[in-house]
């Protein structure tokens, strides 16, 4: 079974256009992303309509980031890409009558509910900032600055 990564996609994308400063072209995030614009556009629509992005045409238009991100947590995007059930499993509907299949629907049900509820009070906790502070510190652990100096300012 594919698996959705389209929150994993656009939590990508809306922190690099936080990080720039907050305005891309859907071909831009096409070749980010290796997709089709058209993907782009039906993907950030789904955002514009919960009101994390806008859409501005003409010369250099684009999508354009509207809330900072400090302000949007993981669930935020979530739910702007779907308002259903983050864990989709299902259960078994071969055997209605049988009393094995409803007590291990129920089981599994029951431990859905716990682990979404779970899943979803983390997405609320962490904010995009949190995710782009940690890039950020990865990124100057690992590229040494252009100037002359070591990591702690120092010159080397």
């Amino acid at each position: 079974m594919k698996r959705d990564s389209r929150l994993a996609r656009m939590i990508h994308v809306l922190i690099h256009m936080g990080l720039l400063g907050g305005r891309e072209t859907s071909e831009t995030i096409a070749k980010m992303l290796n997709t089709n614009p058209v993907v782009v556009r039906r993907t950030m629509a789904a955002l514009k309509r919960k009101g994390v992005v806008d859409s501005e045409g003409g010369r250099g238009g684009g999508w354009v980031l509207l809330r900072p991100l400090d302000d949007l947590t993981v669930l935020d995007i979530q739910k702007a890409l779907d308002e259903g059930e983050v864990l989709a499993a299902g259960v078994s509907e071969d055997h209605p009558t049988c009393p094995v299949e409803r007590a291990a629907n129920a089981a599994l049900v029951q431990a859905f509910d716990r682990a979404e509820c779970t899943l979803l009070d983390e997405f609320a906790k962490l904010r995009l900032s949190i995710i782009a502070e940690h890039a950020l510190s990865a990124e100057r652990q690992v590229i040494p600055p252009q100037d002359g100096r070591d990591n702690d300012g120092k010159r080397r």
